[in-house]
């Protein structure tokens, strides 16, 4: 059964352009019983019915799951057809790359669901409670359109999922896989652990960046720091790196990062782990490194940490810049969507007045193309990053 909701005169706008949000401002009155993920119809101030989406109190009271026409029979099963099609026109997954995100929220025209495939597993987080309670719905429609998929599992830790009535543990919706569990990418190795691992177990985002940081390594001292499982670390050395340090204070992620060294071949001479908190780090180093990846979790998930966040960004960034040799490349991230991209570059920006070095920017980074920007939806373009050059 559907709810109902009637939004404000002026206020269907954003819906008529496929913005997938409808923010409880915007509505002028609900009918029927809503309860939290309950689906509901969509209507205009006239009563002309405009789509139907995921209820949930909150800012954003409707996420939007279709337009025009209400959801059918097939409904999952063409959304995944969908998604699967925009990623085989990038050519994923392929011989090369068998890891790989099948869903992006919004980018995918489903707020609120995360799928990432690895290597024939599925792993399925939800940041609404609507996604969540169409779990079993989602991996029943994953199970038709990959048919070589061994396990679903459905990682409820770690999201962003908020007011369920009851706690739900993760567990496996179908199927069930070993972990670690090996993929590919780009030819190079990676265990990955989905039950145990931060998000859903590795972070897909950065391929094409750590691709590109393999053109500026060879021969270069590197310091990748929050490194979780070595990506950076392994692309570097890949690209004949001299010498990798790889630095994150948490100790499961230093014992996956040596786990992944040692899988692609690589000596001890070649990299060296360090499991110390990152700013610490840096001030025990002098002008060593040529290269640094400063890669770390959200500083910030709500507005209302945003000023701490600028401030760690901008403290992070200013002891890399004071520590890198001239001539050096950083590699410098946000995740943080709360930080727009804007606030980002400015903050780098004070960072380099703090450091007093001459800074170049040489490339400006985003997510990679299997985590889709609906053009209607730019807040998904979350990943900010910058490739500076110091002088």
């Amino acid at each position: 059964m559907h709810g109902k909701i009637i939004l404000k005169k002026g206020k269907e706008y954003s819906i008529e352009r496929f913005h997938p949000w409808i923010f409880s401002g915007a509505i002028q009155k609900t009918e029927g019983e809503l309860t939290d993920g309950c689906w509901v119809d969509v209507f205009n101030y006239k009563n002309k019915y405009l789509g139907s989406g995921h209820y949930q109190k909150g800012s954003i009271t409707v996420r939007m799951l279709t337009f025009g026409q209400p959801a059918g029979p097939d409904f999952w099963k063409e959304k995944f057809s969908r998604a699967l099609q925009t990623r085989k026109a990038q050519n994923i997954p392929s011989t090369e790359t068998n890891a790989y995100r099948l869903v992006h929220g919004e980018g995918d025209g489903l707020p609120g669901l995360i799928t990432d495939v690895y290597n024939g597993v599925a792993v399925v987080q939800s940041h609404s409670v609507g996604m969540h309670l169409d779990r079993h719905a989602v991996a029943s429609a994953l199970k038709e359109v990959l048919p070589d998929l061994s396990a679903v599992y459905y990682k409820n830790q770690g999201s962003s999922l908020r007011n369920i009535e009851q706690k739900v543990a993760d567990e496996y919706l179908y199927g069930m896989s070993a972990v670690p569990h090996l993929v590919h990418e780009n030819n190079k190795k990676f265990f990955v652990d989905w039950e145990e691992g931060q998000k859903t177990g590795f972070f897909l985002d950065q391929r094409d960046n750590r691709n590109l940081l393999g053109s500026f390594a060879s021969g270069k001292t590197i310091l990748n720091t929050f490194c979780y499982s070595g990506g950076f670390s392994i692309y570097a050395l890949a690209a004949n790196a001299k010498l990798v340090h790889s630095v994150d204070v948490s100790s499961k992620a230093i014992h996956l990062t040596r786990k992944n060294i040692e899988l692609n071949g690589f000596s001890p001479e070649e990299h060296a782990c360090y499991s110390e908190d990152v700013f610490d780090f840096m001030k025990e180093k002098g002008n060593i490194y040529h290269v640094i990846v400063l890669d770390p979790p959200a500083f910030a998930k709500h507005r209302d940490a945003r000023h701490q966040a600028v401030k760690g960004y901008q403290r992070l960034n200013a002891e890399a810049m004071k520590i890198i040799k001239s001539g050096g490349i950083i590699f410098t991230f946000s995740c943080s969507q709360v930080v727009d991209k804007k606030l980002f570059y400015d903050t780098i920006v004070s960072a380099a007045i703090q450091a007093g070095r001459q800074i170049k920017v040489l490339y400006q980074l985003s997510q990679a193309p299997d985590h889709p920007v609906s053009i209607f939806h730019p807040e998904g373009e979350y990943l900010k990053g910058l490739v500076l050059y110091v002088e």
